[in-house]
C-alpha cells in the first residue's frame, strides 16, 4: 500500500437507497464507493470523460472484495473515504470504506483496470495521471 492521502466524500442516505428493512440495501454501497472515486478524479482535475475522448483510456472496475459491518439506514449522513492502496502501470488498487460519524460500516478493496474505450483492451495509465495521484 502506498502511503497517499485520504479522499472523503459525503453521502446521504435517500429512501431509494434502502431495501424493504429499511436499511441501505447492499448493492448500493457499490454506488456509494462509485461516486466517490468519480469525484476524487475530478479534485484532482481528471475528468472521466475527457480522459476518454482525450486521453483515448477508461477506468473500469476488475474485482471489488467487500465486507459488510454494520447497517447503514433512511437519512444517515455517510462518508465514503478512498485513499489510492496500489498503482500499476494499467491498474489500481483503491482501498475504500464507509464511515457513519466514527463507525465503519463498510469496506472494500476495489481494482480499477485502465482500459482503450473501444475494444475495452488494458492500456497504460498515463503519465500526467499517475502524476497526480501521487501528489
Amino acid at each position: 500500500m502506498t502511503d497517499s492521502p485520504t479522499f472523503d466524500w459525503p453521502v446521504r442516505v435517500y429512501w431509494e437507497d434502502t431495501d424493504a428493512g429499511g436499511v441501505v440495501y447492499y448493492a448500493n454501497y457499490l454506488k456509494f464507493l462509485e461516486r466517490a472515486r468519480t469525484e476524487w478524479l475530478s479534485a484532482l482535475g481528471l475528468e472521466q470523460d475527457h480522459l476518454a475522448t482525450d486521453a483515448g483510456m477508461l477506468f473500469v472496475v476488475r474485482r471489488v472484495e467487500a465486507d459488510y459491518l454494520r447497517p447503514a439506514r433512511f437519512n444517515d449522513r455517510l462518508l465514503v473515504r478512498s485513499r489510492l492502496g496500489e498503482l500499476g502501470r494499467a491498474s489500481m488498487v483503491l482501498a475504500q470504506e464507509v464511515l457513519r460519524g466514527g463507525e465503519r460500516l463498510f469496506t472494500a478493496r476495489v481494482q480499477v483496470a485502465c482500459v482503450e474505450p473501444t475494444g475495452f483492451r488494458p492500456t497504460r495509465i498515463p503519465s500526467f495521471v499517475t502524476e497526480r495521484m501521487h501528489p
